[in-house]
């Protein structure tokens, strides 16, 4: 069976995708809109004391009631990976002078690995995405708004005061989510651009990822 061989007006899976461009700690829609994503740190409810529980409760009812614009909560979970610390316990097996701590750290080692590959142990990691919409802005004019509604496109190319404009928007509601949450005794981190990348890679590409490590984002090839 003949393969067809790409061409240049072939689609590529890029042009399905809705994520225009991810810079300065965001990311950018095809339709003009902006996310920002939280990792978030969790709390184990079934511990508190009845007051303490009613107490979340409560601070979680007024954050959603503060809300203003869509938010979006999401919970992954992925094997655990220790190869880094694997590779770290390694080292310092290799480093050892003394035999009895090189092979009791090689037999550590060991046994890590092993509880990793028997055990499928997961992880999760909990995300808050804040979502940023300039049609939805009170303060945008009528004709400015039936525009973008028009050519959400024409968005992207707006420039860089539009996005700069857009970009400080969206980190005003980020530091209102951050201080609601915070009532709540959670911790947050705002994911910088290469944590967002590496995301969305992650995200994209379960499988590929475990065995393909992401390379620097200095080096990668971004197509125009």
């Amino acid at each position: 069976m003949a393969v067809k061989k790409a061409t240049k007006n072939t689609p590529t899976t890029q042009k399905y995708m809705t994520i225009s461009e991810i810079r300065d700690d965001s990311v950018i829609m095809k339709d003009g809109t902006l996310r920002a994503v939280l990792l978030v740190s969790s709390v184990n409810f079934a511990l508190k004391s009845e007051d303490e529980q009613n107490a979340i409760i409560s601070g979680y009812v007024s954050f959603l009631n503060s809300l203003d614009a869509p938010l979006q909560i999401i919970v992954q979970s992925r094997k655990l990976n220790l190869e880094d610390y694997l590779l770290d316990i390694k080292k310092n097996e290799q480093a050892q002078t003394n035999d009895l701590l090189k092979l009791q750290t090689a037999e550590y080692r060991q046994y890590i690995s092993e509880l990793v590959d028997l055990g499928d142990i997961m992880t999760k990691r909990f995300y808050v995405v804040v979502y940023y919409d300039p049609v939805s802005n009170n303060k945008r004019g009528f004709w400015q708004r039936a525009g973008d509604v028009v050519s959400p496109t024409k968005l992207i190319s707006l420039g860089q005061k539009e996005f700069i404009r857009r970009h400080k928007d969206l980190f005003t509601m980020v530091d209102k989510i951050v201080s609601g949450l915070s009532s709540m005794g959670l911790r947050t981190s705002i994911l910088n651009t290469q944590s967002l990348i590496e995301l969305y890679y992650n995200t994209y590409n379960p499988i590929v990822s475990e065995n393909e490590k992401m390379v620097d984002i200095n080096k990668l090839e971004i197509e125009q």
